[in-house]
């Protein structure tokens, strides 16, 4: 990084696998909510579709801070979320709660310093 670079957020890639609950769209609102308060974003709204009986959910919400998005694949046991916040936020304390919530250990990601 140079003395020009400046890092306006942090993205936060994960690949979430052998997970349960991805077809609940409560469940996955629930979760999105738990993850915007551990990170102390401030979310300005929220919007989610599920795609019908035993398909997946997709969703954003849209924070002050920038946004997260999932998308999930229950026949799969699969879901991709992005966390991308701008200031202090800590984007990596969304890891523990998609391990408790999706009942599963197989998480990887991948953070992007973004900026200029």
């Amino acid at each position: 990084m140079n003395s020009n670079h400046k890092q306006l957020g942090e993205h936060l890639i994960i690949e979430v696998s052998e997970a349960k609950h991805l077809s609940s769209q409560v469940f996955i609102q629930e979760t999105i909510l738990e993850i915007i308060n551990a990170t102390g974003a401030t979310l300005l709204k929220m919007d989610f579709h599920h795609f019908g009986e035993g398909f997946g959910v997709t969703g954003v919400a849209i924070l002050a801070e920038s946004h997260i998005s999932i998308h999930t694949w229950p026949e799969y046991g699969y879901a991709a979320v992005d966390v991308f916040m701008c200031g202090g936020a800590d984007t990596s304390s969304a890891l523990p709660i998609l391990a408790r919530r999706f009942k599963t250990e197989h998480i990887s990601s991948k953070i992007i310093k973004r900026g200029f």
